[in-house]
C-alpha cells in the first residue's frame, strides 16, 4: 500500500506511456484488418485507405470505446490474488502494456498481423502466473485462445470461399456479368448492411450504454439491411455502361461496384474494431488508475477518467499513419491477388465470423479472421493462388505472440519490482 500512495503519480505516467505505445502497435498492426484487402484490391490507395481507418478508427476508438471497462481483460486472471499486494497488479498490468507494446512493435515492423488481444492477454498470463501464482489464471480461457488460433480462420475461410464461388457462378461465369451484378450486388449489399450493422450492434454500441436484446439486434439489422438493399439496388440501375463493350470491360465494371461496397464495408469495420480493441490499452490501464487512485483497492469495475480513452484513440491513429502499411501490405498483396469482388467476401466472411463468434462467446481475434477468410478466397482459385511462404510466417508469428507477450511481460514485471520494492 505504501508503494501506491509513495508513487501515486510515477505508476500512472508510466501505465498511460505504455498504453499509448500498446495503442500505437494496435493501430499499426490491427488496423490492416479492415484496410488491408481495400488495398490489395486496388478499391482504395495506401493514402486513402490510412486517412479512412484514422477517421472510423478514431470515431469507433473514442465515441464508443467504453465508459466503463473490466479492470481484468477478458477475465483472464482471478484478483483475488492480489488483494493483498495490489502493487504487484500495478506492476504487472504496466509491464504487460510494455510488454504486448514492444511485441507489436517488432510484429508490425516485419508485416506479420498478429492479434493484438492474444499480444495482452499473453502478456498479463505471463506476469501473473510466474510473478504471482500459477492457479491466478484462468487456464481454460488460454486453451480457449489457443483452439481459436484453427476454428476461427478456418470458419472465416470456409465463408468465404463459398461467398466468392457464389459470386462467380451468379455473376461472373454468366454471358452477361453486368445484367447479373444489377440482380444479384443489392443482395449481397443487403447481407454487408446486415452483418455489419451487428458487428457493430454487439461490438460498437454496447460501449456507450446502447444495448439490444438479441432479437430487437437482429430486427434492427434487417431493416438496415433493407434500406441498403433498396439504396444499391437505385444505385447500380443508374449507372450506365456500354451493352456493347467486350466481356473484360463488363467484368472491370462489375469489380468497380464491388469496390464501392468494399469501401462501405471497410469503414464499418475500422468503426467495429475502434471500438473494441481499443480494450487492449486502456483496459490494463485503467485498472492501473483504478488500483491508485483507490489507495490499493481492487474493484471489478473501474470508472474510466476523461483522459484515458483519448490515449487510446490517438495512439491508434499514430500508430496506423505511421507504420500501418507494412502489415497492410501482407494482407492486401502478400497472401493471394485481391480485386474488389474477392476482397468484398474475405470482409463479408471477416464480419459475419465475428457476428458468429460474439453470439457464441468463442474467443477470437479479428486479424486470424480476416487472413483466415482471404485464404479462403485464394483457396477458391486454388492452392496456387496462395503464396505460402508468407502464410507460414503467418501461423509462425501467430503461435509465437502469446509466449513472446508472456516472456516479455514476466522481465518487466521484474524489473518494476526491483526498482520500487526497496
Amino acid at each position: 500500500m505504501d508503494i501506491i500512495s509513495t508513487y501515486h503519480m510515477t505508476l500512472i505516467v508510466l501505465a498511460a506511456a505504455f498504453a499509448f505505445f500498446m495503442a500505437w502497435g494496435i493501430g499499426a498492426n490491427d488496423v490492416a484488418n479492415a484496410m488491408g484487402t481495400s488495398v490489395g484490391s486496388k478499391a482504395l490507395t495506401i493514402k486513402q485507405a490510412i486517412i479512412v481507418a484514422m477517421i472510423f478508427e478514431f470515431a469507433g476508438a473514442y465515441l464508443a470505446g467504453g465508459e466503463v471497462t473490466s479492470t481484468i481483460r477478458k477475465g483472464i486472471i482471478d484478483s483475488a490474488y492480489f488483494v493483498d499486494t495490489p502493487e504487484l497488479l500495478v506492476f504487472g498490468m504496466i509491464g504487460a502494456l510494455l510488454a504486448a507494446g514492444t511485441w507489436l512493435l517488432v510484429a508490425s515492423w516485419l508485416g506479420w498481423p498478429v492479434s493484438t488481444t492474444h499480444s495482452i492477454i499473453g502478456a498479463i498470463v505471463g506476469f501473473s502466473a510466474v510473478g504471482v501464482s500459477v492457479d491466478s489464471v484462468n487456464w481454460s480461457g488460454v486453451v480457449g485462445i489457443v483452439g481459436s488460433w484453427v476454428i476461427t480462420p478456418m470458419i472465416a475461410g470456409i465463408i468465404a470461399y463459398f461467398i466468392f464461388i457464389s459470386a462467380q457462378r451468379l455473376i461472373f461465369n454468366q454471358e452477361n456479368p453486368l445484367e447479373k451484378a444489377k440482380t444479384y450486388v443489392p443482395f449481397y449489399m443487403a447481407l454487408t448492411g446486415f452483418m455489419i450493422s451487428l458487428v457493430t450492434i454487439k461490438k460498437g454500441l454496447k460501449h456507450v450504454g446502447i444495448s439490444f436484446s438479441f432479437w430487437e439486434g437482429i430486427a434492427l439489422a434487417v431493416g438496415i439491411a433493407v434500406v441498403v438493399a433498396v439504396i444499391g439496388k437505385i444505385a447500380i440501375s443508374r449507372l450506365k455502361f456500354d451493352p456493347s463493350a467486350d466481356r473484360e470491360m463488363h467484368y472491370t465494371n462489375v469489380e468497380k461496384v464491388f469496390a464501392i461496397l468494399m469501401v462501405v464495408t471497410a469503414c464499418a469495420m475500422a468503426f467495429a474494431h475502434g471500438s473494441n480493441d481499443v480494450a487492449n490499452a486502456i483496459g490494463p490501464l485503467a485498472a492501473v488508475v483504478s488500483v491508485v487512485s483507490n489507495g490499493g483497492e481492487i474493484t471489478s469495475k473501474a470508472q474510466l477518467e476523461w483522459w484515458v480513452l483519448p490515449v487510446g484513440a490517438i495512439g491508434i491513429v499514430l500508430g496506423l499513419a505511421m507504420l500501418g502499411r507494412r502489415v497492410i501490405a501482407t494482407i492486401g498483396k502478400g497472401i493471394t491477388h485481391l480485386t474488389p469482388s474477392r476482397g468484398f467476401a474475405a470482409e463479408l466472411a471477416a464480419a459475419t465470423t465475428v457476428v458468429l463468434a460474439s453470439g457464441t462467446g468463442l474467443p477470437i481475434s479479428t486479424t486470424q479472421t480476416l487472413v483466415g477468410a482471404v485464404l479462403g478466397v485464394g483457396m477458391a482459385r486454388g492452392i496456387a493462388a496462395l503464396n505460402l511462404g508468407v502464410v507460414r510466417n503467418i501461423v509462425v508469428s501467430w503461435v509465437v505472440t502469446l509466449p513472446a507477450g508472456a516472456v516479455m511481460s514476466i522481465i518487466f514485471f521484474f524489473i518494476l519490482k526491483a526498482i520500487f520494492v526497496v
